[in-house]
């Protein structure tokens, strides 16, 4: 949105003159008050698009130029010069900063390091406002001391806590009141639980913007007014457009009937002096003022300002400032330095602490409480006549020092008149109310382009919903790759069990529970074996390769004439056929078997060029080759009988002269056979390991060799003469 403020020139003088100097929301020209109407475009939500933040600050104040002066810490008027350009900015926490010294004591805040945190979990910042109700529940402050109290800070704190002072933030040391918070939120288990009560904070407040547009013929063309909406009563905001502005024409100070003038301060005070509580004058209706409070961390901040401005002339030139008339402000030490939060919260969580700095923040919060007290019950008179009542209390101990019902309660957290700083607020200072009242008081100006404004919500409207297209055909496409997912799986298990069962009926050669179980479950002869990266499928990927491997004629030939497998199909190793994996000759009989059985023409190509069987056999031809081999193995056998019982007899016949001889070596001719015979009766009572000890006597290695041999022989002939 653009928001450069209009330059008068040309036809548009007349209308921009009004924009010449800042607009006072209770002091508003009256050719320019009786003719503003409530722009709905802007209020029905179109602002918010600017950014998601409530805040103005960190929406169209920051976004409008500084056509408007903004008020000294003294209550003087700049006179009409612009503020300086914003040098620094935080792209994290969205905030601009007019000094380098302020947006570094920002890096080093608590803030900016929770805000780190949200971002490395993938969370959306948090800007002030909901920081400090975040930490407003810790009992901690991001308040800091003002600069005109270091020397009170100094002896409250002993010279020793060394906390950084300046831009209202104080740097902690380890962090403390960042790690108490994250402490905090550890306890939620789940991990989106305070992104989405940030989100159900924010839609509560949904379409009710901090500031109501008003627009006026007496404008330029796409000029609006901003008022902010705390300025009217809750039924007052429910009014229509006519309705709205006869209240803002009700509370401009021209319309009330004021029996006397504003308040006349003493000497003091128009030199921007504050009178004291015994000097202020009773409160009376002709002097409508507002009650400021801001409470936190040990700082305490009152104001009553009047909405009548003091004007003054200066240099020829007619300015307004703030008309206060009454302030104080308080500082007690009360935060733990270097750890944050209060005393009183940490003897809540740990105990009491028994050290010299807890008793002292001890007493320093009994003692704010009863000077703040104090403080309200003397200007009691003038908050009960204020026209509206803004309080910050960061924390439930603030709260309760402001709000607990006691004996001289002045302030009712029931009160309608009660309302909360629309926007981010710094330390509790007289400054800080001064530049809060100017804010609130002060008339917005934004230049935005309505078609422009349409056609952007028109534009993310359309873009919701091709993001919600987009996140509907992705949640359909997930879908159905989950589904495609477990239909795949399911296949795959169901061709593992296949795979199983076939390779184990083909290791046991069970050729018709093979072809039966191909036949029941309608699997395919070659059936590729699941999964197909294994290492023992590798080599055998299918039923016809792995029966060839393993020797199985007859499941090869069941594969082949029953089921007809395809022969031609390799190994992807090595590529190989079914036919080049057989092992023995009645694997390969099988396959020349079935090339004769199924014909040499085939749908998969040649049976000797892609399959590489060779040709054909038949199955007579098969068995006459049987026989032969098997005459030509009986005769074999048959020839080697005969030569092993003619050897047999030589080595008997050479045993027997051996033996002659031997005896007639021992005996000598001519013995009886009387005595031949004594001794044949002798040899037989011998054992048969006797008698051969007794055979081989005297021979030598050759003839025992021989001798044996000629056992062995007779061996064998016996058992052949079994058969």
């Amino acid at each position: 949105m653009a928001s450069n403020t209009p330059q008068p020139s040309g036809p548009g003088k007349e209308q921009a003159k009004y924009l010449q100097r800042p607009l006072y929301v209770f002091d508003l020209p009256e050719e320019l008050l009786y003719t503003l109407e409530l722009k709905p475009e802007l209020n029905d939500g179109l602002e918010i698009t600017a950014g998601e933040d409530d805040t103005p600050e960190s929406t169209t104040t920051h976004r409008r130029s500084q056509q408007t002066d903004d008020v000294n810490e003294d209550g003087s008027s700049g006179g009409g010069k612009a503020a300086a350009a914003s040098a620094t900015s935080c792209a994290l926490c969205n905030l601009n900063f007019p000094t380098v010294h302020e947006q570094r004591s920002h890096v080093r805040s608590d803030m900016h390091g929770y805000n780190i945190k949200r971002k490395m979990r993938g969370l959306k910042a948090v800007d002030e406002q909901e920081f400090e109700k975040l930490v407003g529940d810790l009992d901690e402050s991001l308040s800091g001391s003002d600069d005109d109290d270091d020397d009170d800070d100094s002896a409250d704190s002993s010279g020793a806590e060394g906390e950084q002072k300046g831009d209202g933030r104080r740097k902690v040391a380890g962090d403390s009141t960042l790690s108490a918070l994250l402490r905090k939120q550890a306890d939620i288990a789940d991990p989106d639980f305070e992104e989405e009560e940030l989100s159900k904070r924010r839609k509560k407040g949904a379409g009710k913007a901090p500031l109501l547009w008003f627009t006026s013929d007496k404008l330029p063309k796409n000029t609006s007014l901003g008022v902010y909406r705390a300025l009217f009563t809750p039924a007052e905001q429910q009014l229509d457009s006519k309705g709205l502005v006869e209240v803002l024409q009700r509370k401009q100070l021209s319309a009330r009937k004021a029996g006397t003038d504003a308040p006349q301060k003493k000497d003091d005070q128009e030199d921007g002096g504050v009178a004291l509580p015994s000097q202020i004058k009773a409160p009376t209706t002709a002097d409508p003022h507002y009650f400021l409070c801001m409470i936190g961390g040990g700082h305490f901040a009152a104001m009553i300002i009047s909405l009548t401005p003091k004007t003054t002339c200066k240099n020829g030139l007619e300015e307004r400032s703030a008309t206060v008339i009454a302030q104080k402000t308080f500082h007690r030490y009360t935060t733990r330095r270097k750890q944050g939060g209060s005393q009183s919260a940490n003897d809540n969580s740990k105990g009491n602490a028994h050290s010299a700095g807890a008793s002292i923040r001890r007493y320093n919060e009994t003692a704010l409480v009863a000077d703040v007290r104090g403080l309200l019950s003397e200007w009691k008179d003038w908050i009960s006549t204020s026209d509206l009542l803004f309080v910050r209390a960061t924390g439930s101990t603030n709260r309760k020092t402001l709000f607990e019902n006691h004996e001289g309660r002045v302030l009712d957290i029931k009160d309608t008149r009660i309302r909360g700083f629309p926007f981010s607020t710094r330390r509790a200072t007289q400054s800080e109310l001064i530049r809060s009242f100017t804010e609130l008081t002060r008339v917005k100006t934004t230049t935005i382009d309505i078609e422009a404004l349409r056609l952007e919500k028109v534009e993310q409207q359309a873009q919701r919903s091709r993001s919600a297209a987009e996140a509907a055909t992705k949640q359909a496409q997930d879908k159905e790759a989950r589904q495609k997912a477990k239909q795949q799986a399911e296949k795959d298990d169901e061709a593992g069990l296949h795979t199983t069962q076939i390779q184990s009926l083909i290791r046991r050669s069970k050729a018709p529970a093979l072809v039966s179980y191909l036949t029941t479950n309608s699997l395919s002869p070659d059936f590729l074996f699941h999964p197909a990266n294994d290492a023992k499928n590798h080599h055998a990927p299918r039923p016809l390769h792995l029966a060839a491997s393993l020797n199985s004629a007859a499941c090869v030939s069941a594969l082949l004439q029953k089921c007809n497998a395809n022969p031609t199909l390799r190994t992807s190793d090595d590529q190989k056929t079914a036919f080049e994996l057989a092992g023995d000759r009645a694997t390969r009989d099988a396959f020349r078997l079935a090339r004769h059985e199924l014909g040499d023409s085939m749908p998969w190509g040649s049976w000797h060029d892609d399959a590489r069987v060779p040709s054909a056999l038949t199955k007579s031809e098969v068995d006459t080759r049987a026989q032969r081999e098997k005459a030509d193995l009986a005769a074999a056998e048959s020839s080697e009988a005969e030569r092993r019982k003619a050897e047999t007899e030589k080595l008997r016949e050479a045993d027997r002269i051996a033996e002659a001889a031997k005896r007639e070596k021992k005996f000598g001719k001519g013995k009886s056979v009387g005595g031949l015979g004594i001794m044949s009766d002798l040899e037989k009572s011998k054992t048969a390991q006797e008698k051969r000890e007794q055979e081989a006597r005297g021979m030598t290695a050759e003839m025992r060799l021989r001798l044996e041999r000629e056992r062995r022989a007779r061996a064998a002939e016996a058992r052949f003469a079994k058969k």
